[in-house]
């Protein structure tokens, strides 16, 4: 009897115990999956077996999200595993409802690209991959969750590394790396390595993997190495013993990649102008749009045929559209900007462009817009910094290229199929490539796409002269990870809806928007209203998030916010700076305290780059650019004029600039840039570089005679009665300059294309002013500076889809007429080497071309 009681008490004592309750009290047993039993209140021990040892998973409350990868039978699987270990598992029930998170300590995902992933990082729940639940029951104890995390950020997190017979330095750094990138690292092998570390097949542990037919992979140090400084998990291939390709002499063949890159498919392009790719107009969709409200912005300029369809599609698959952000699940624009793209986002709304929308409509699974760059949208003005850059790519191909052409031109940079000096940057997938060549020798920055998608996700240019953007890696092609990167939801929020704008949020009531205190949905003291559908609820936030930074003061906070700002406000004086420093150069020094960049007639500075003087008596160093704006108190200019060898501003700037105020007050902007003018004044037909390479526009030519009657008379006159007229210089270029400016209106800058120019370094007027006329004519122009072993590069480093068919048999050297029999040998034989035809001509025959527009006899001008 005494034996039954003291049993009876222990089974008391055990059902009151606090610490003996496991189940989470807040967890969300409405949400457990209805495929499955339910799971029942666990005890510590069986009544039946007192001694009985809880299962691994007893303390762990578990939530599984299925996705393409993760099947729902897989699912249920895993659930069942779990529970055999005492643990409470619920299978997600997407895209029905969201998942609830209270309770739960793990999280079970192929994929970081669920809409809770975000949630789950800032409530601090660790979402692992399932293979961390057979590792931790083989180990029987729970293992780091960080090294099963699936965000690719951690590209190492499915590696499981041993090392064979390296340095005990060499060792510990790999092992540093590896663990840091979220892998995991073992000083010896086991069944669930998998890459052995090892300079040598013969080695014990390689030996002994071969031996046990261990399923690791064997590769090189350099690996890792490579990996790291990429901050990218690269192809194994080449690295990979007894053979190694890396080890190999190196060869002129570019490496193939070995597989696609994956990443970038169904995101090549922010602004698809094609209907997404379904079966059937009313195509059932069963995942993405279920109970899901989408609100399809006025931005994105689509028809109502096309509107109809969307609508269709949304509304038959148990969605429906709607015009209200405060209702709407997904917010579809195109541009980063507007109240309603702000409120969509601070609410926490899922953000995508209509290449995301037709992304979700292709697969019916979900995905986060911020998971690819070019599904979210793109800044209406780009990248600062980028505007201005000419970037071209060499060494990419299918979709690979069309990403990256629409990555640099979402960014604000210009993408140019052709590599030509003027290019800023080369974006290559490896160096073994014409292009590449080319830009070597003329001093082009050569880096990877990590430089472009990196630059674009942190929303600031990225310095090239960091090692991994200008790091490739022997044997391998870095087109097989474009598209690894993704966007950064902080940085996104600091650079275009931060909570400190008010132009969206009205403090004093509450966090509510403007626009619903303007419909009159807040009332009664700042007391929203009941409306239906009218209400925006805050997402919550977690307990364990942080409101604010802890131990700084307020002096280091200050100051430091001081010093970014005088750093910003000396970022956009510096140009004004460099301005007053060149026009404190010219002849009669500064003029009325100088000009700002604003200005119309502003001098701007030309960066990293000399410009050269022609012989003619104007300054052709400087170069003046009209702006978007027009000074206060002007009308908006009828007439864009171009000026040249006007002898009357020779030396005298106060004169030219009281001409040009005048002028412009008349309706007459003067312009320096050929492309801008409509029309060009000169007291003759001269050979500047100004008034050559504008012939290639066909701008309406004028005598200066024009200028002078326009400032006598103060009024805009007729500039047809001021025609220019130059009979001796006429005949030279074998005809009128009329007819010439005729020929340039259909010639459409195409006169030189597809001709190869060089111009030697020493020509009178300078190699500038011949590549200007050159490329304005649509040729290509390079310096010859007579250098050992040039090759002529193939049309092909022009276009990568274009051949050689197409290119002039003819490569011609524009030289000085004085003898120079050493310079001239060396470009036969370059020419010859290449099976082309010297030509070595006088400075005659491409400005005589230019100005005729027609292509003059090369034997005419022959040296």
């Amino acid at each position: 009897m005494t034996g039954f009681l003291n049993i009876c008490k222990e089974l008391i004592r055990s059902f009151v115990t606090p610490t003996t309750t496991t189940i989470p009290p807040s967890f969300p047993f409405s949400s457990i999956s209805s495929s499955s039993p339910s799971p029942s209140p666990r005890l510590p021990m069986d009544v039946n077996n007192p001694q009985k040892k809880r299962g691994l998973f007893a303390q762990c409350s578990f939530a599984i999200v299925r996705n393409a990868s993760l099947t729902q039978d897989e699912a249920d699987s895993l659930a069942s595993e779990l529970r055999l270990h005492d643990a409470l598992v619920v299978v997600d029930n997407y895209p029905e409802n969201k998942l609830d998170i209270r309770g739960l300590t793990h999280v079970i995902s192929t994929s970081f690209d669920f809409p809770d992933y975000e949630q789950c990082c800032d409530a601090m729940i660790p979402v692992v991959k399932p293979t961390w639940v057979q590792h931790s029951l083989a180990r029987d104890k729970l293992s780091n969750p960080r090294q099963y995390n699936p965000d690719p950020r951690l590209f190492m997190s499915d590696v499981v590394a041993c090392a064979s017979s390296l340095p005990e330095g060499d060792a510990d750094a790999i092992a540093g790396g590896v663990v840091a990138m979220g892998g995991l690292f073992s000083a010896r092998l086991t069944s669930q390595t998998t890459h052995i570390i090892a300079i040598d097949i013969e080695a014990e542990i390689c030996v002994m993997a071969q031996k046990k037919k261990v399923a690791a992979k064997i590769v090189l140090p350099h690996w890792v190495d490579d990996c790291l400084k990429l901050g990218r998990k690269i192809d194994e291939q080449p690295y990979t013993l007894p053979n190694p390709e890396i080890l190999r002499p190196p060869i002129d063949k570019p490496p193939l990649a070995r597989r696609k890159a994956a990443q970038i498919s169904g995101a090549t392009n922010p602004d698809p102008d094609h209907k997404p790719s379904y079966n059937g107009p009313t195509r059932k969709l069963e995942k993405v749009f279920k109970k899901k409200s989408v609100m399809l912005s006025t931005d994105l300029g689509i028809s109502s045929y096309l509107r109809g369809i969307l609508d269709g599609i949304v509304t038959v698959s148990g969605g429906k559209l709607t015009e209200s952000v405060a209702d709407a699940d997904m917010f579809i624009c195109k541009f980063r900007e507007g109240d309603d793209y702000k409120m969509a986002s601070r609410f926490g709304k899922d953000v995508g462009n209509l290449g995301w929308l037709y992304y979700l409509i292709t697969t019916d699974e979900w995905t986060s817009p911020l998971r690819r760059l070019l599904h979210y949208p793109v800044a209406r003005h780009g990248l600062p910094g980028f505007p201005g850059l000419k970037i071209s790519l060499s060494n990419y191909s299918g979709e690979a290229r069309t990403y990256l052409e629409n990555l640099i031109i979402a960014a604000g940079a210009e993408c140019t199929k052709t590599l030509k000096q003027d290019n800023t940057h080369l974006v290559t997938a490896h160096v073994v490539s014409e292009k590449c060549a080319a830009a070597k020798e003329w001093g082009i920055h050569i880096v990877n796409h990590l430089w472009i998608e990196e630059s674009y996700a942190k929303w600031k240019m990225q310095s090239i002269t960091q090692s991994r953007y200008t790091h490739f890696p022997h044997r391998t092609n870095l087109g097989e990870i474009v598209g690894s990167t993704q966007l950064d939801r902080k940085v996104i929020e600091e650079h275009f809806f931060p909570r400190e704008d008010t132009d969206m949020v009205d403090t004093t009531h509450s966090g509510a928007t403007k626009q619903e205190i303007q419909n009159g949905n807040i009332a009664n003291g700042g007391k929203k209203s009941k409306a239906p559908n009218e209400q925006i609820r805050t997402p919550g936030v977690s307990r364990f998030i942080a409101t604010g930074k802890e131990n700084i003061t307020p002096s280091t906070t200050n100051s430091r916010k001081s010093k970014e700002v005088a750093s910003a406000r000396l970022h956009e004086m510096t140009p004004d700076i460099l301005l007053f420093e060149k026009e404190k150069k010219r002849v009669g020094g500064v003029v009325y305290g100088g000009r700002r960049q604003k200005d119309e007639d502003r001098v701007p500075v030309q960066h990293g780059r000399k410009r050269s003087i022609d012989e003619a008596s104007e300054d052709e160093a400087t170069d003046v650019t009209e702006t978007k704006k027009t000074k206060r108190g002007n009308p908006p200019p009828e007439m864009r004029l171009l000026v040249s060898g006007y002898k009357k501003w020779v030396n005298r700037a106060k004169v030219e600039d009281s001409d040009k105020k005048q002028l412009r007050s008349l309706g007459i902007l003067t312009v320096q840039d050929p492309s801008k003018a409509t029309h060009l004044a000169a007291p003759s037909i001269v050979r500047t570089q100004k008034f050559v390479t504008a012939i290639a526009f066909a701008p309406v030519v004028v005598s200066t005679d024009f200028i002078d009657a326009c400032l006598k008379e103060d009024a805009l006159l007729d500039p047809k009665k001021f025609p220019l007229k130059d009979k001796q210089a006429e005949a030279s270029i074998g005809g009128s300059l009329e007819k010439a400016i005729g020929r340039a209106s259909k010639n459409k800058h195409r006169l030189l294309e597809g001709q190869n120019i060089y111009v030697m370094e020493s020509i009178r007027g300078g190699f500038e002013t011949f590549k200007a006329i050159v490329e304005a004519n649509g040729g290509r122009c390079m310096l010859w500076r007579n250098r050992k072993n040039m090759t002529v590069p193939s049309t092909r480093a022009d276009s990568e889809e274009s051949t050689d068919g197409g290119a002039s048999s003819d490569l011609i050297l524009v030289a000085d007429a004085a003898n120079n029999n050493v310079l001239w040998d060396r470009f036969k034989q370059m020419a010859e080497k290449s099976r082309r035809t010297p030509r070595i001509v006088t400075a005659d025959w491409l400005l005589e071309t230019a100005i005729s527009q027609t292509l003059r006899p090369l034997q005419d001008y022959a040296v």
